[in-house]
């Protein structure tokens, strides 16, 4: 038998073998649930015996609860591994899925803002909705990378993983604002394959298999796009055609199953890796037009066995209450980190993404650090007269001298230490992201996305309910511990800043699921106050937890100021430290370890609050240039001023309700992230 036919013979016999693989886990699947009808039940029934069981019929048991979620299960997961799969290719990043790309975070978000605004939309028309939403998302990422080449590196995912936040951030802002009428879309938000009937599994049935045959029908040319664009051009391949058609293709895919089971995590991640993997042994899933097909069958075969897997080991009546989404985003997250151990260092051609920074003068370094602190001075004024109830600096008079009326008094003790734990925190984060874009040689890093905050925050909603010590101590205690998995992880031949980097975005990934999971096995009562940390907030809080924030940035700052000079080696590239006499990677460590422990820290006051870290230090950057030394104590001012505005906003814009500091972090750094993304290309 010649090569092609042997290779096609052996394409048809993985997808048979995938094809037989997800019948065996749907059977399985079909046996599990909630109601006690078992296999024999199912079988007796099959063979024609109508019997019940506690009351009820198998067959509606069969048909309203078992078959409806294995047809989604089945559905949701052909979907998303055939779009992960055709975002892969004309990515040509391994990484490359609607998570990363935050396709399933804008899909996800237009359906909450339906259901938040009370938007009359058909239910035909939920699909075209999340198809929207998810397309803007792709479009922004993608163009804000750039070119093919930019595709392919961890500025990609970099890129869709703040932009994900971002729509992340608002998404939950309208959950918390609106809890009335987008009550039970958190839960669903985490990916549930939970149906009343087959109708929604039977709409989406026809529009999955209409575009698997367009993906097919671009099979040829994704082969050929595969050797490069230049390549691919040269043999005819409409390359900028084949691109848009593939990502519509997998926004449309990813759509469909975001409208009929909420975002399941990274199932378009873990199931092209899976079969691209399957791929260095058999030849035929090189070809497009086995591997689309492969990945979409890999992928309902995970979220089949995800689903049963959970029932099987926690029971069903335990299980029933925790989302498929988070098994599958554990998965995804240790795909992540697998692939990011498979990088190889570029060496000492590689150069981090950065926008042009002039050289700036001392004088305009005085200038802006004292006009820094007057703003900051004076956006900490506001926060204290600013509030439901407005006050005026007398009164803030009347209450340093203890003679303040009661209702103002009462308003400023519950101010003052909210501004203060905005303004330490602020500085905290700002002085961690600092150090984290210097030392990994990235603008666009920060504590958030690596990780290291969500791993602080998990420890916080560990210890919620506990004495404020025990908090301090779990969520600090997580925080480094997340830093040390990370760094233990990164550290081969060294600290690879882009392995870094991506080992950090998954294990973030990672522990933001699991407090997704510790929220819902909380008391439903406790939900909006867990939802509330996680968004980052000031409320409730006392001078007590500003007090280790201060402490601890009382020691950090001078320690980085003091290593400002192996800071400013270090953001140029892996060579010049060397040079210079500097031990990089003992000094990379140590950085990154103050930075760590500043970031865990900041959670005490304020929770898990993105952006900050990263805006920031890009302002302090182009206002006084690249010297560590000044950029430190200006992106500190600004980092206390940007939060600090953000918690006045959020307790002032719909007063008497509040947004949450983290939110309003989010939607103020949101249009500055792109606006960086769009001058670092």
């Amino acid at each position: 038998m010649s090569a092609t036919p042997r290779r096609l013979v052996s394409g048809a016999a993985v997808l048979a073998a995938l094809l037989a693989a997800v019948l065996v886990a749907g059977l399985w699947n079909v046996t599990q649930g909630t109601s006690g009808v078992g296999t024999w039940d199912l079988l007796r029934y099959l063979l024609g015996a109508h019997e019940t069981v506690g009351g009820v019929p198998i067959g509606d048991v069969l048909t309203g609860s078992r078959l409806p979620r294995m047809a989604a299960g089945i559905a949701v997961g052909t979907a998303l591994g055939a779009g992960g799969a055709l975002l892969q290719s004309v990515t040509r990043n391994a990484l490359a899925a609607p998570d990363t790309l935050a396709v399933t975070a804008g899909a996800y978000f237009t359906l909450v803002v339906v259901a938040a605004f009370h938007l009359s939309v058909p239910l035909w028309a939920s699909g075209a909705v999340a198809f929207g939403g998810g397309l803007l998302a792709a479009v922004l990422v993608l163009g804000l990378v750039g070119a093919a080449s930019g595709l392919a590196s961890t500025r990609l995912i970099l890129a869709g993983s703040a932009v994900a936040m971002a729509l992340d951030a608002a998404t939950a802002m309208l959950l918390i604002l609106f809890k009335d009428s987008t009550t039970g879309l958190y839960a669903w938000g985490s990916g549930s394959l939970a149906q009343l009937n087959l109708d929604a599994a039977t709409r989406a049935a026809p529009v999955i298999v209409a575009v698997l045959a367009v993906a097919l029908l671009l099979s040829r040319r994704l082969d050929v796009l595969g050797l490069g664009d230049d390549a691919a051009a040269s043999l005819g391949v409409p390359v900028r055609a084949t691109r848009v058609a593939a990502v519509l293709c997998a926004v449309l895919l990813t759509s469909v199953s975001v409208t009929l089971a909420g975002p399941i995590a990274f199932v378009g991640l873990a199931a092209p890796v899976a079969v691209r993997l399957v791929a260095h042994r058999i030849g035929a899933l090189n070809r497009h037009v086995f591997l689309i097909p492969a990945c979409g069958l890999a992928g309902a075969l995970l979220v089949l066995l995800a689903d049963v897997v959970l029932r099987a080991v926690l029971g069903a009546q335990a299980a029933a209450s925790i989302p498929t989404g988070i098994p599958t985003a554990l998965l995804g997250a240790v795909i992540i980190v697998v692939l990011a151990l498979r990088l190889r260092d570029a060496g000492a051609t590689r150069e981090a993404p950065r926008t042009p920074v002039a050289v700036r003068s001392r004088r305009r370094f005085l200038l802006v650090v004292i006009v820094a602190a007057v703003l900051l001075a004076a956006a900490a004024l506001v926060g204290l007269l600013a509030g439901s109830l407005w006050l005026r600096t007398g009164d803030i008079a009347l209450w340093l001298q203890g003679t303040a009326p009661d209702l103002i008094a009462l308003a400023l003790d519950d101010r003052a230490p909210r501004v203060a734990a905005a303004v330490t925190a602020g500085a905290a984060l700002a002085l961690a992201g600092t150090v984290v874009q210097g030392t990994v040689r990235n603008p666009l890093a920060e504590p958030g996305v690596l990780g290291i905050t969500a791993g602080a925050g998990l420890g916080a909603v560990i210890a919620l309910d506990s004495g404020r010590p025990v908090l301090v101590v779990t969520a600090v205690a997580t925080g480094l511990a997340t830093f040390a998995v990370i760094a233990v992880l990164a550290w081969r031949g060294g600290l690879l800043p882009d392995r870094f980097l991506l080992i950090g975005i998954g294990c973030g990934y990672a522990l933001t699921n699991i407090s997704t999971y510790l929220l819902l096995r909380a008391d439903p009562w406790d939900t909006p106050r867990i939802l509330t940390w996680l968004s980052g907030t000031t409320y409730g809080r006392t001078f007590a937890d500003v007090l280790p924030v201060t402490v601890v940035l009382l020691l950090a700052t001078p320690a980085v100021v003091g290593l400002r000079r192996q800071l400013d080696l270090l953001s140029i590239d892996d060579d010049t430290p060397r040079i210079f006499g500097v031990r990089r990677e003992a000094a990379r460590l140590t950085l990154l370890t103050i930075a760590a422990v500043t970031a865990a820290v900041s959670v005490i006051a304020i929770g898990v609050v993105g952006f900050a870290g990263l805006v920031a230090p890009h302002l302090a950057r182009a206002l006084v240039g690249a010297r560590h030394g000044r950029i430190v104590p200006v992106a500190m001012l600004l980092g206390g001023l940007l939060v600090a505005v953000a918690d006045t906003l959020g307790r002032t814009v719909i007063a008497p309700s509040q947004v949450p500091a983290g939110l309003m972090m989010a939607l103020i750094g949101a249009p500055y992230f792109v606006w960086l993304l769009r001058r670092s290309r």
